[in-house]
């Protein structure tokens, strides 16, 4: 199950570099644990627990050698759904059954299924999730007070627009910092992890110079306790298992989903290659042990995964030892983290929905004017103005719709006639023209994958051949 194969020839050398890679990523995914768990409507110490118990068990179980798992940005619409919907208990179970489906889906090896889901499909809804995300961290930015979330995007920008006249400058200010160590970090510090950089500035100039003028992580959700919680089995009962079923659902695909594009992100950068149904087990297991310790559903974070190839990962241990970083911080800073202020991690997230947005393959997509423009921009508008299961559904269901008549378009019926100039040649459809064609015998060929429909047409055709003094012969080349 753990994939020995994955650590043949280690060495000494090659554990340094794990060292340092697994460190950088562990601060890498500290800030961005918190600001996902926020984004998803659970406390910040959720991303954190999240981050550890799941980071260590997709590396050490699943099929990628250099996938990082945690906490990520697609999950933030799904998951704010579920909590305002449910509640916090219920995400747990759900997050819980969805990796019994992962596991189910790898056992029956469905990886390679994932694969096919249409490209117009992910990029659509894709782009819609990085489009809620960003929205979502305007109020925050402008540090606008009396808001209420909503599963609905409308009425979330609604709530923006009445509230517009609440701004708080300290808040503007405070995120304006943070969103130009953010950009500054990134150009000309690429090698320093930037999120933590902005967070870490920004919370020093809130506190010292806008102090109770700022909303922070203590403030808002209270202090973040030292430490992993105690083990804790959510009160599983048929009545919430039936409820959390669809939502477990939608989990475990874009579960999938998002960690084979990860593992494929991995390969192409590393060389590599993983195992499709491994990594589904792996990020299944993840997703059962997760919301034991409180922890919301993960799934591969390509961003991580990318910082990890590139700074010098070589073995899944990398990925271990980035959770044991973050429990470490966890032990020894958890109170510090208290102090952060909420418009200091809107830039973060913003910044990463900006990221993720795939806005330049979006544009590509658009501008053939093709069949695929169209699934696009449905399974992009409904995942905004609707919810991730209907545009997904929506953009499946119209991308098979569009195959099947792309595949009936290819087929080709012409009839034909032998060819007196060319003895032992096949039958030529040029030979049929006005004046020139056999009463008595259709003959016909069929080029391309003939469907129910199309044979209605080949009938009616076999059916005009045929002669008031002569038997129909209806022969198909």
């Amino acid at each position: 199950m753990i994939g020995k194969e994955r650590f043949e020839g280690y060495s000494l050398a090659g554990f340094r570099k794990d060292l340092v890679s697994g460190l950088v990523v562990g601060i890498i995914a500290i800030p961005l644990g918190m600001a996902f768990a926020i984004a998803s409507g659970v406390k910040p110490e959720y991303g954190i627990y999240t981050t550890v118990v799941a980071g260590i068990l997709i590396s050490l179980f699943g099929g990628s050698k250099f996938q990082i798992g945690g906490p990520t940005g697609a999950f933030i619409p799904v998951l704010l759904a579920i909590v305002m919907q449910y509640g916090y208990e219920d995400l747990l179970i759900a997050g819980f059954l969805a990796g019994i489906l992962l596991v189910l889906m790898g056992v029956l090896r469905l990886g390679v299924l994932i694969r096919y889901i249409p490209r117009p499909v992910t990029v659509g809804f894709t782009a819609g999730i990085a489009v809620i995300i960003f929205s979502g961290q305007i109020a925050g930015f402008l540090g606008l007070s009396g808001i209420r979330k909503h599963e609905e995007f409308v009425l979330n920008m609604r709530e923006i627009v009445l509230h517009i006249g609440s701004i708080n400058v300290y808040s503007v200010i405070t995120a304006g910092i943070s969103l130009a160590v953010l950009l500054l970090a990134s150009r000309f510090l690429p090698k320093v992890p930037g999120a933590l950089l902005g967070l870490v500035i920004s919370s020093a100039v809130a506190a010292l110079f806008f102090k109770g003028q700022v909303a922070t992580i203590g403030s808002s959700f209270g202090a973040i306790p030292s430490g992993l919680p105690p083990l804790h089995i959510p009160e599983l009962t048929w009545e919430r298992v039936a409820a959390m079923l669809q939502p477990a659902f939608i989990i475990a695909v874009l579960g999938g989903i998002e960690s084979l594009l990860s593992a494929v992100v991995a390969d192409n950068m590393s060389g590599s290659r993983h195992n499709s149904n491994r990594e589904l087990i792996g990020q299944g297991i993840a997703n059962m042990a997760a919301p034991l310790f409180g922890g919301i559903p993960a799934t591969g974070a390509i961003a991580r995964t990318a910082a990890n190839i590139k700074n010098g990962a070589v073995s899944p241990l990398s990925g271990i030892i980035h959770g044991f970083v973050v429990l470490l911080v966890l032990l020894l800073f958890a109170p510090y983290a208290s102090h952060i202020p909420l418009a200091g991690m809107a830039p973060v997230l913003m910044l990463v929905a900006w990221n993720m947005s795939e806005r330049k393959e979006f544009m590509h997509i658009l501008k053939t004017k093709t069949s695929d423009s169209l699934v696009l921009v449905v399974t992009f508008v409904l995942t905004v103005f609707t919810n991730l299961t209907i545009a997904v559904e929506a953009g499946l269901i119209m991308a098979v719709l569009l195959f099947v008549k792309r595949m009936s378009d290819l087929l080709n019926i012409a009839k034909v006639l032998p060819d007196p100039n060319s003895k032992h040649a096949k039958v030529k459809a040029h030979m049929v023209f006005e004046g020139h064609d056999c009463p008595q015998i259709g003959i016909y060929t069929i080029e391309g994958p003939l469907f129910s429909g199309r044979s209605v047409d080949l009938k009616s055709r076999c059916w005009r051949t045929r002669s008031v003094r002569s038997r129909i012969f209806c022969c198909c080349v």
